[in-house]
């Protein structure tokens, strides 16, 4: 069953060249996260669009409808992956002041010709505002079905085996020392380590978990931030969920302790990153052609 867009969050059709305009705007290249960020800045998106969930992933609607831009942009050559989760402008498109939508369009579903073009619409009907097929039949590039099931297992495993599985993850990021509390009710801290940039510098962290498919807000943060001790230099939050607008602009708030944040998206790149419970399954595509002109 198709599931119904709220009509105030822009199609990915329209996503296009805000994306395009963001990556430009950042300096040519941005993470994920940068670009939505941008996008929603400069889109001047509120609060409530913005963190509108995509079902009961643990994606925003606009966050899900750039995925499907950045594909469609990335299958046109606009832009490039340049590591993982990280964009940029192909060099042939930095000089371009406006990208053609309906070319992009066409482009992309040739591209896709005998994998999924069978499920995507015309770009007149994309014009008339119906919905595209790949809304409930596909997923992204960024949303292939690997990470649907990791996030699945993440979001039902134990609690202490969820906060073990971030103790080993943190670890393999480069931290020192870290220890999981052994006890509920520590002031929303599940754990401490030490974070050594360069070998040299050396910064006294302390971590919350929280499992979760929903959208960690603003109160969150300040919780989190009020149980840090004044010997606690970092302070991480780690969700399978989001991150609302408000608890991004609360955890860089001026004149607060900073606290970064890792929402589900990030920590199953760094699941993937480091092979942890995961490996990497190479497939080979058929060139029907070639065996045929050969």
């Amino acid at each position: 069953m198709r599931e119904t867009i709220d009509p105030r969050v822009p199609r990915y059709y329209n996503l296009f060249m805000p994306t395009f305009t963001a990556l430009k705007a950042l300096g040519g290249s941005g993470s994920n996260e940068e670009i939505l960020n941008q996008v929603i800045a400069d889109m001047q998106l509120p609060d409530e669009v913005a963190d509108i969930p995509h079902g009961d992933k643990n994606i925003s609607e606009v966050a899900y409808q750039l995925a499907w831009a950045r594909t469609y942009l990335s299958k046109y050559g606009v832009i490039e992956n340049s590591a993982r989760a990280v964009w940029a402008i192909s060099p042939q498109f930095v000089g371009v002041k406006e990208l053609n939508v309906q070319k992009i369009l066409k482009a992309a579903r040739t591209a896709s010709n005998g994998e999924k073009a069978q499920k995507l619409q015309s770009a007149q009907e994309v014009d008339d505002g119906c919905n595209s097929n790949e809304d409930d039949t596909d997923v992204p590039d960024e949303a292939r079905p690997w990470r649907m099931k990791l996030l699945d297992i993440l979001t039902r495993m134990n609690a202490f085996g969820f906060e073990r599985l971030t103790q080993r993850v943190l670890r393999e990021c480069g931290f020192t020392q870290v220890e999981v509390t052994k006890k509920t009710g520590d002031g929303g801290i599940d754990g401490y380590g030490k974070w050594k940039i360069n070998g040299i510098f050396s910064f006294n962290v302390a971590f919350q978990c929280k499992r979760y498919s929903g959208v960690v807000g603003a109160g969150d943060i300040r919780d989190f931030r009020g149980s840090l001790t004044t010997d606690i230099e970092k302070g991480v939050f780690i969700t399978t969920g989001t991150f609302s607008k408000a608890a991004k602009e609360e955890a860089a708030k001026p004149g607060k302790q900073q606290i970064d944040l890792i929402d589900g998206e990030a920590f199953m790149d760094k699941i993937a990153e480091y092979g942890i419970g995961v490996k990497e399954v190479k497939i080979y595509e058929v060139d029907e052609k070639f065996f045929e002109k050969i």
